[in-house]
């Protein structure tokens, strides 16, 4: 009896041993896929940084005097620089966008490019124009004077990298219900119907405004566009090609964002289990008129007051109608 209780007992000590060393393999598991997915992500990231690099594209710092707000909300001016002609250039996208760090909610508003604004030390002009007059930091002076917006950091984006983006997220393009056909005065024939567009169209569908709408069709599809590529990076398909889509994404921007902010932006958007991004166009329905100006042509005459408390109402979460900002999906 003693000797089999004694196989017992070491039988019983066998197990314990087997099981505790089972339990001190967890936390090295858990190390080396932590540190996989790390090394993962940033061999992605760099191989999306290299794609840009092969493109020619070459990173600029401007001057920029934006200042943290420190509220948990970080407002940023987005840019869609155009080529540059005769030494200038113009932006035809003009977008602030705001990441809420406490909400985890991201809002876009587009501003017309043929708004009429006061610029800092120039004669009155088109928003659009303000860019080629004194690059980002006097569009940032010109923002807060008319709308009363700080933005505190800008990216500008990189037209002719579009492409390229669009291919490393799905070589095949991305779906997306075309309106109508399009073809004046662009570089390529679209037509109307659900369809996948590449880069080089879904640029053209995003920049096409020769029709009755203009710009203000022009900016809705900029917005449905952002929409389509933002649910075909998520996709289920997609989701480990992230890293290296937003390293793509970021080799062809110019940004005064540093690389751990940004890190630290789509980590939290990614984490965060809403993906819906709100968005609001400049001017609303009703508070603006066409004017013929001497010497900018055709503008916009904007009152100032009612849409910049429809922006501040739209960026500080308190919107009283709904109706004038749509939900982007």
């Amino acid at each position: 009896m003693d000797n089999e209780y004694s196989r017992s007992e070491k039988a019983g000590h066998t197990v314990k041993k087997k099981k505790l060393r089972k339990r001190a393999l967890i936390p090295l598991v858990i190390l080396l896929l932590l540190i996989g997915s790390v090394l993962y992500i940033y061999f992605s990231y760099q191989s999306g940084l290299n794609i840009a690099k092969e493109n020619g594209v070459e990173q600029e710092a401007y001057e920029f005097n934006g200042v943290d707000n420190n509220n948990g909300k970080k407002n940023i001016l987005l840019l869609g620089a155009d080529r540059e002609v005769d030494g200038q250039q113009r932006t035809d996208v003009i977008m602030i966008a705001q990441y809420d760090y406490m909400q985890k909610d991201l809002k876009l508003v587009s501003l017309m490019r043929d708004i009429y604004v006061d610029i800092p030390g120039y004669q009155s002009y088109k928003i659009n124009s303000v860019y080629s007059l004194g690059g980002v930091e006097l569009l940032r002076q010109t923002i807060k004077q008319n709308f009363g917006i700080d933005v505190e950091e800008y990216a500008v984006v990189d037209y002719e990298a579009f492409e390229s983006v669009i291919n490393v997220v799905n070589q095949d393009g991305i779906p997306i219900n075309v309106e109508k056909d399009m073809s004046e005065k662009i570089d390529t024939k679209i037509e109307k119907g659900e369809q996948r567009l590449g880069g080089e169209d879904l640029l053209a569908y995003a920049r096409f405004r020769h029709d009755a709408e203009g710009d203000f069709g022009r900016v809705r599809r900029q917005q449905q566009v952002i929409s389509a590529v933002k649910d075909e990076a998520l996709s289920a398909g997609n989701i480990m090609k992230m890293p290296k889509i937003a390293g793509t994404a970021m080799g062809h921007v110019n940004t005064s964002m540093s690389d751990g902010e940004m890190y630290r932006m789509m980590a939290s958007f990614l984490i965060r289990g809403d993906k819906d991004i709100e968005s609001l166009t400049l001017p609303v329905e009703n508070t603006y008129q066409f004017m013929d100006t001497p010497h900018a042509g055709n503008v916009i005459d904007l009152d100032f007051e009612t849409n910049n408390q429809y922006l501040h109402d739209f960026l500080e979460g308190d919107q009283k109608d709904t109706d004038e900002a749509d939900s982007v999906e």
